[in-house]
């Protein structure tokens, strides 16, 4: 059974960082993309960020550009959120998706969103 779970969330000061981990199991994390969403209050849910299975090919959303860093390690079978200067607009709950058990090692389409996807983990940005 494909599992994501989501840690790492906060409260965070404007300005500040954190870092998200998305613990995937019950499939093998090396052969698939993942992909990072946020929805916030009022607001449709947006794509943040993909990462690649097969060379680690990186995507953003343009806001994020430059601030956050997606990364892997596949050995930990966990997916990491890297996000520094945080912004009050960063603030939402942030999820993380694959499309396991459908094979899928690109990131093609991931503003689409994956089909499996973990319960998410709130990120408050405030003074």
């Amino acid at each position: 059974q494909v599992q994501l779970v989501e840690s790492g969330g906060g409260l965070v000061q404007p300005g500040g960082s954190l870092t998200l981990s998305c613990a995937t199991s019950g499939f093998t994390l090396e052969y698939y993309a993942v992909s990072w969403f946020r929805r916030a209050p009022g607001k449709e849910r947006e794509g943040v960020s993909c990462i690649s299975a097969n060379d680690g090919t990186t995507y953003y959303e343009n806001s994020v550009k430059g601030r956050f860093t997606v990364s892997r390690d596949n050995r930990k079978n966990t997916v990491y959120l890297q996000m520094n200067s945080l912004k009050p607009e960063d603030a939402a709950i942030y999820y993380c998706t694959t499309d396991a058990p459908n094979w899928k090692p690109a990131c093609s389409g991931w503003l689409n969103g994956f089909t499996s996807w973990g319960q998410g983990t709130q990120v408050t940005v405030s003074s």
